[in-house]
């Protein structure tokens, strides 16, 4: 290191500040999500139980409620965020996002219809059915969109537009059969309260296999960083590569709504934030979008505790609030796409 300039020297001690100070605060957020709550537990109780020592009453609170809870919001926030940045790839558009783009509202739309219809879904039933909403969402975006040389404008308006259509559906069916989806409210807002060991275990092959999938595919979604008559004209299958890159969007955002419901502007926000940060070179914005996704979503989880404590509130209440004004800076801001 001694042979290298200055400027690279200095560029490669801020990212491994960088990623180790972004690790830390993931690790520190889960644990502060592992003590905070309704019950008090101290820090002696805490590590006791996560070393499963004991088999009290406090140790099984953490094991078979904080824990996977933590995990939950720590593995939604990590699919989230790398769906957004993975749209805002495809897409060229610095705005989209699976919530913005309708495969959120798809995927809710999706499961709701499968509760209201099916007594007692099982969860897999639900993820499979978040998983043709959400693909449904975005196929409908991408028609409404066309083919013309103004198609990413086109498939932000109709995101939009997709967006609110799929969610008034959803609203009417929560309406008309309000006793059966009264507990639908909470979930549609977002929320990891209710996640479980059975969630966990149910999104986990789908957040492994997203991640392998991304692992093998990354060097030709490099390709979307390119203008698609550029890509063409080297002899890439830029259609194949985007299309791969829609897969894997659907898969992470609709497993993650499927047990945490539609949770708001992780996608959007955490991308941009990375951006800024180490800018465009995937090998380092993949994983930092990753642990920042978690990261993000595993505080504002904890922050949903204190809102209205000791009763819970919807994480995606946490996560609107900060996402709503960062949405409107972001439309504002002269040059937001060449950033």
């Amino acid at each position: 290191m001694a042979n290298m300039p200055l400027e690279k020297q200095n560029r490669t001690w801020f990212l491994l500040f960088l990623f180790s100070a972004s690790t830390l605060a993931l690790a520190a957020g889960m644990l502060l999500s592992l003590k905070w709550g309704p019950a008090k537990v101290s820090w002696t109780a805490l590590f006791e139980a996560l070393s499963y020592r004991n088999q009290g009453n406090i140790d099984l609170y953490i094991q078979t409620l904080r824990l996977p809870r933590t995990l939950a919001a720590c593995i939604v926030g990590i699919q989230l965020a790398l769906a957004g940045l993975l749209t805002q790839l495809a897409t060229k558009n610095p705005l989209a996002s699976p919530h913005v783009f309708g495969i959120n509202a798809g995927a809710s739309l999706a499961v709701v219809f499968g509760l209201v219809t099916f007594t007692g879904m099982p969860l897999l039933g639900s993820m499979a059915l978040a998983f043709c909403g959400a693909a449904g969402g975005a196929l409908l975006v991408w028609l409404l969109s066309g083919s013309e040389h103004k198609q990413y404008i086109r498939l932000a308006l109709g995101g939009i537009a997709v967006h609110f259509l799929l969610s008034s559906f959803t609203e009417c069916m929560i309406i008309f059969n309000q006793y059966s989806t009264d507990s639908m409210m909470f979930w549609l807002v977002g929320s990891v309260s209710q996640a479980g060991w059975s969630q966990v275990q149910a999104v986990l092959p789908f957040f492994l296999g997203g991640l392998l999938l991304l692992l093998i595919m990354l060097p030709a979604f490099r390709l979307l960083l390119l203008e698609d008559d550029v890509a063409a004209g080297l002899g890439q299958r830029i259609g194949m590569v985007r299309a791969a890159g829609l897969i894997f969007v659907i898969v992470m955002a609709g497993s993650a709504v499927a047990i945490c419901g539609p949770i708001g502007f992780v996608c959007l926000i955490v991308p941009h934030i990375a951006r800024a940060l180490v800018g465009s070179r995937l090998t380092l914005l993949v994983p930092l979008t990753g642990l920042l996704g978690g990261a993000l979503l595993v505080y504002a989880d904890v922050l949903s505790r204190m809102i209205a404590f000791p009763f819970e509130s919807p994480v995606g209440i946490v996560t609107s609030a900060i996402g709503g004004p960062f949405f409107i800076y972001l439309a504002r801001k002269k040059g937001g796409a060449g950033r």
